[in-house]
């Protein structure tokens, strides 16, 4: 099946999607180059890696990923309950109008609280968003289609790291940027109609399962082994990504930097994590096509271990471990994967609901690690906390080897005149 044989639906169905995963990106990370310079602002701190700011800090990623699992589970019932179309506009204008309200934020418990809620619709529009291709464009796409979509997420990101590197020295605005997807709303309700797999699955069956039949025989198995996977490499790869950019401000020769000089660098690091991260996305579902799900997944996982592994083992200089990110970033395509991967193990009427779940609970944990690892080495070298996220890779790729061994094939879901 070629580019050509796509029908206008399955395109519009796959821009909804994208676009909604690249404003989540921009959404996301928006906070997470300027948390150190934004939440010192909130308590008057004159010092960015002071421990009150790292605690502060910590709270609020942690409150954001909750809401990323809480919202994930929210929002992925009401795909199930009211559509795809209906609940990806309602996740959208969440996060967008709650990541604006943020720059207006006075206190770092209020930063929380907008944090909190935009969040909720980040989750949601994962598990809604991957359910929408999903029952839209044919199967044997799958693998490619993990790729471009977690590729909007790292365009995304790139957008944010540029408008902090852009914004630096302005921190509170850079919020503002997030209102912007809001727009996109209107296009969403006017261009793309429910799935009609979605449709035939609702008028066979009115009442639709509930979140109660996840941990019910034969789904139970499924929900577990997901469950554990994503725990375990969400709140490696979370932690990683929240306390790089803190390790890499407190070595001495950032510290000698003015604080300009600091915001940029740390902006231009995370772009270059991101940046080859997309390359990574395409190598796994060149990887899932050539030896399945289950078998790249476990690969990537196991990439990652190794990859963070020699960036902490030993302390290094700023310009030393520079190198070593992108290679950690790289391994995050395994992210990719699950977009295409996860939904199909459900059943239709329980599929934003069972991988808006499984998917997003693991931020739960990815949140109390957050705030773990700053715990156990409150005024230390981030570096050993940082060290201590390879076990977790590890773990999770020996939980990734349990889970069903899905491959893309061909489908009978061609294009749609």
């Amino acid at each position: 099946m070629t580019l050509k044989s796509i029908s206008p639906q399955q395109w519009k169905s796959g821009i909804a999607a994208w676009l909604g995963w690249l404003f989540d990106g921009l959404d996301i990370h928006l906070y997470t180059v300027v948390a150190p310079v934004f939440v010192a602002l909130l308590l008057q701190s004159s010092s960015t890696t002071s421990p009150d700011v790292k605690e502060k800090a910590a709270y609020i990623q942690a409150a954001f990923l909750v809401g990323w699992a809480l919202g994930g589970a929210f929002f992925g019932r009401l795909g199930d309950i009211l559509g795809r179309s209906r609940s990806l506009s309602l996740t959208i204008l969440t996060y967008a109008v709650f990541t604006g309200l943020s720059s207006v934020a006075q206190t770092w418990q209020q930063l929380l609280i907008f944090r909190f809620i935009a969040a909720l619709g980040i989750g949601g529009e994962w598990a809604v968003g991957s359910a929408l291709l999903s029952e839209t464009w044919p199967k044997s796409w799958r693998g490619w289609l993990a790729a471009t979509l977690q590729t909007g997420v790292n365009i995304g990101v790139l957008l944010a790291t540029l408008t902090t590197y852009l914004m630096a020295g302005n921190e509170r605005w850079v919020f503002l940027v997030g209102i912007l997807p809001a727009l996109f709303v209107f296009w969403i309700r006017k261009n793309v109609p429910e799935p009609d797999e979605w449709k035939a699955a609702k008028e066979k069956d009115e009442k639709a399962p509930g979140i109660a039949d996840l941990f019910r025989p034969p789904v139970l198995t499924t929900t577990l082994r997901v469950v554990a996977v994503c725990s375990t490499s969400l709140t490696a790869w979370w932690a990683f990504q929240f306390w790089h950019l803190q390790h890499l401000r407190s070595l001495p020769e950032v510290q000698a930097m003015d604080k300009l000089a600091i915001t940029q660098l740390a902006s231009k690091t995370f772009g270059w994590i991101i940046g080859i991260s997309i390359l990574g996305n395409y190598f796994a579902g060149f990887l899932a096509r050539k030896l399945g799900y289950r078998a790249a997944i476990a690969v990537m996982l196991l990439g990652f271990c190794l990859a963070n592994t020699a960036a902490y083992i030993v302390p290094r200089s700023a310009a030393a471990l520079l190198p070593f990110l992108p290679v950690v970033g790289f391994f995050s395509g395994v992210f990719a994967l699950f977009t295409m991967y996860l939904p199909p193990l459900f059943p239709t009427l329980l599929r934003t609901t069972g991988a808006g779940f499984c998917y997003n609970i693991g931020r739960i944990f990815a949140a109390a690690g957050t705030v773990f690892f700053v715990l156990i080495n409150p005024v230390g070298d981030m570096r050993l906390s940082l060290i201590a996220l390879s076990p977790l890779f590890f773990l999770a790729m020996c939980f990734a080897l349990m889970l069903p061994d899905l491959r893309d094939e061909p489908d009978e879901r061609q294009a749609a005149s």
